[in-house]
């Protein structure tokens, strides 16, 4: 996929067909993209996994945070990863190690490494990067 620009249905039926998501990079202050994305996605209705070895076993806006994504015990829909770009190969094999697969990777505002989204849509892996779904959701979804 050309990962330049993508056609809003691509984007919204993502968004529309997503109900479990992983926030790999989830942070506890308010001040924190992530904690806003978080919150955002919350209130539209999401199941929301705060993800971040340095505050598993604590909550996040009310949910308890894992250490990493094989933490997880319930099919992920999609993993929202709040990491730097070149976190991205390594947060995909980790993605690629779960079963059953989420149907998508999303790296947020900056976060590109094509590569990486390679290897991901190479095992039927949908992949969106440098998006944010609080920006794609009310533009496409609300």
């Amino acid at each position: 996929m050309n990962h330049d620009s993508y056609p809003d249905y691509y984007i919204a039926d993502i968004l529309r067909a997503t109900k479990v998501i992983a926030l790999v990079g989830a942070s506890p202050n308010p001040e924190r993209p992530s904690y806003r994305v978080m919150a955002f996605l919350l209130r539209k209705g999401y199941r929301v996994i705060p993800v971040n070895p340095g505050q598993a076993g604590k909550e996040i806006l009310g949910q308890a945070v894992v250490a990493r994504l094989a933490d997880i015990t319930e099919p992920i829909d999609m993993v929202d990863v709040f990491r730097a770009a070149d976190a991205l190969p390594s947060v995909v094999d980790e993605v690629l190690a779960l079963s059953p697969l989420p149907k998508v990777i999303w790296g947020q505002l900056s976060v590109r490494h094509d590569e990486a989204a390679a290897k991901a849509e190479a095992a039927g892996v949908k992949v969106v990067m440098d998006r944010c779904p609080a920006i794609e959701y009310p533009r496409l979804v609300a």
